[in-house]
């Protein structure tokens, strides 16, 4: 997997903020109940976001935390880079410092070319995109629970 489980699991949370009203705030312990994470787990990935200015958290019996902007202003790129950082982007497949063209290792071109066509994606795809596409085709967040399940409170 390139991306770590956190990651996937703050891109799970993100998307499933998304699908919700901006205007309100879901509780943690709800947002881990339905998506299968682990409370305190997924409280930590949600802090970074938040550190990240992503998401806003309000505490209280009717707290919880919601997306600071809407959907479609918040890109995939921006959920990997707030939890992963850039090394998905930036690093060598093979983990060797300093490879490039000047120095590159066996995986070098075709990683890069590769390495390039998922910056792009996850650049061109927002939360928004995402969250349309899971609710018009009903597809999966969880290992079996799909977007309706998921919506229903």
């Amino acid at each position: 997997m390139l991306l770590s489980k956190s990651c996937v699991y703050g891109l799970r949370a993100a998307l499933y903020l998304a699908m919700k009203d901006r205007n309100e705030f879901t509780p943690i312990k709800k947002l881990s109940d339905k998506l299968e994470i682990s409370f305190h787990f997924l409280t930590k990935i949600l802090q970074q976001l938040t550190a990240d200015g992503m998401l806003e958290s309000f505490k209280g019996p009717n707290g919880g935390v919601r997306l600071t902007k809407p959907g479609d202003k918040i890109a995939l790129v921006d959920v990997v880079l707030a939890i992963d950082g850039p090394k998905l982007l930036t690093e060598c497949a093979l983990g060797l410092p300093g490879c490039g063209l000047k120095n590159p290792c066996p995986l070098h071109d075709q990683w890069a070319k590769t390495r390039d066509k998922i910056r792009d994606m996850l650049q061109r795809t927002t939360l928004e995109d995402l969250a349309e596409k899971g609710k018009a085709e009903n597809l999966r967040l969880t290992e079996d629970g799909d977007f309706e399940s998921l919506l229903r409170d």
